[in-house]
């Protein structure tokens, strides 16, 4: 079925009248030329995880030939540590299938996306997003299929508290307004990160909601549609900037800190995956939870200490990961359980209709509800460089095809009530637990590097790298040593503020 474009948000797929996976060099310079754009901005993902943006003023149609076809050098070394400043110059060429007009340009500006190339020409083995492309394909080789990710993005709206219609502390759950009072703001930003490609599934208030020192927090939530996942990792990259400089825009804050004050809701980045074989979802198999979704399941269970090390990348993470609460501490998986590591959704696998009963002039259609299940890591963070989050669990996946013990495996990790009921003691003793500060997930993953480092998916000089940024924390003793410490926890918040 031939999908109609006219509904799609972003103003190049609608022009072109062709999907973005299909744009070409000619599509965009036919785009700049009839649509007025005069500049053009690439922007590329650092070793911190912001993009970093370079922008072209277009003297002319040879110059926009130039710049599309040669892309541009940059200083690698002012990007990633571990690029030598006496050789740093790296390429970076534009992606078209990234193309989306800038909604905060004065000037009419034409954004795309960009990879990394060293001074030969080849993709610069070391940087993120390329990482995440060898993993995908490490992936498929191993298992004839595709790994599918979406973001649950989670965030604080900070604003000055004008002491109307006060929400419930922590009930701040799918309020409306007037109690929630930047439902406005999460709209604006899911119709401008739409317009520049992410596919969108819904947004929400989310549960934390309080006022500190003449200030409302509003805990806030944006999820995306499951997509192949190096475009899941740009979407969510596009996400976290657009909702800063729009907020930016309006004069509100924002944080995607995992922890801004102690007793209140911490925001995670849950990413749900599925696998896919020829643009089947192999997650469900009649009805019922596959053999092939368990072994993704355990394959990431199975090095979920060292996906830390990737998905939690700063100290205030590890004051998220606390027993008790809805951020996961053991390593189990279970249904509809949001005291596990790995969570099943509830899903659409029922015979009965819903839609049907509550409209009883459609008729009843369960085609395509398998599609929609998805199952849903809930240990990481905002703090992840998202590329190497999303490429560390594709190759612990891949690792639970490898196993031959992986379905005896899932069974023994299986939690199906809450891990930390009593009756639940000597079930939890059982289990691994994940690492409580970044020097132990240093450790972890430095015990664990060469499962990472297989078939050449995560250079090692990013794993040292990663390795090293979290050792330098030093934050082995932190938990204990701000217990009790209202003033040391929020210094501490200010200083992973922007993380």
């Amino acid at each position: 079925m031939k999908t109609d474009l006219r509904l799609s948000p972003n103003q190049v797929v609608r022009y072109l009248e062709k999907p973005s996976n299909e744009f070409r060099r000619s599509d965009i310079i036919r785009f700049v030329k009839e649509n007025g754009i005069r500049m053009i901005n690439f922007m590329y993902p650092a070793d911190d995880g912001r993009l970093k943006t370079l922008n072209f003023v277009i003297n002319s149609e040879e110059y926009l030939e130039s710049i599309l076809t040669y892309g541009e050098r940059v200083d690698g070394s002012s990007l990633f540590p571990f690029v030598e400043a006496g050789n740093s110059d790296l390429y970076v060429i534009p992606r078209y299938a990234t193309a989306f007009v800038d909604p905060f340009a004065e000037i009419p500006t034409l954004v795309m996306l960009a990879s990394f190339f060293d001074k030969e020409g080849n993709p610069l083995d070391s940087s993120p997003q390329y990482t995440l492309h060898k993993a995908c394909k490490s992936f498929r080789e191993v298992t004839g299929m595709d790994f599918y990710a979406m973001g649950e993005l989670e965030y604080y709206v900070i604003a000055p508290d004008n002491g109307m219609f006060t929400a419930t502390d922590q009930r701040g759950y799918h309020e409306s307004s007037p109690f929630a009072k930047f439902n406005d703001f999460r709209v604006e930003c899911m119709d401008l990160i739409a317009r520049a490609g992410g596919e969108i599934k819904y947004g929400h208030s989310e549960v934390g909601n309080f006022s500190l020192d003449g200030r409302i927090f509003e805990q806030n939530e944006i999820e995306f549609l499951p997509v192949y996942a190096e475009e899941a990792a740009s979407q969510l990259m596009l996400a976290k900037w657009i909702i800063r400089t729009n907020a930016l825009r309006r004069g509100y804050d924002v944080t995607f800190a995992p922890k801004i004050t102690e007793g209140k809701a911490g925001s995670g980045l849950h990413i749900h995956f599925k696998v896919v074989k020829d643009g089947k979802n192999m997650m469900i198999e009649n009805g019922a939870l596959s053999e092939i979704a368990k072994k993704a399941i355990v394959g990431i269970l199975e090095n979920a200490e060292s996906i830390t090390a990737m998905g939690n990348r700063v100290p205030t993470s590890y004051f998220r990961l606390v027993p008790h609460q809805e951020a996961p501490t053991s390593v189990c998986w279970g249904d509809r359980n949001r005291s596990v590591l790995i969570r099943v959704p509830l899903g659409w696998t029922g015979e009965k209709d819903m839609c049907s009963q509550v409209n009883p002039l459609e008729t009843p259609d369960l085609d395509g509800a398998d599609e929609r299940q998805t199952v849903e890591l809930r240990s990481a963070d905002c703090s992840a460089n998202i590329y190497q989050l999303l490429a560390a669990m594709i190759v612990a996946a891949r690792e639970g095809f490898l196993m031959e013990n992986a379905l005896k495996r899932a069974d023994e990790l299986y939690v199906n009530v809450n891990i930390h009921n009593d009756s639940n003691k000597t079930k939890l003793e059982s289990l691994k637990s994940l690492p409580d500060c970044c020097v132990l997930s240093a450790d972890v993953l430095a015990q664990n590097r060469e499962v990472y480092e297989k078939d050449g998916v995560f250079n090692p000089s990013m794993i040292d790298g990663i390795i090293n940024s979290l050792r330098s924390f030093h934050d082995k003793s932190l938990r204990k040593d701000l217990e009790g410490d209202r003033k040391g926890m929020l210094d501490l918040v200010e200083k992973y503020w922007n993380c």
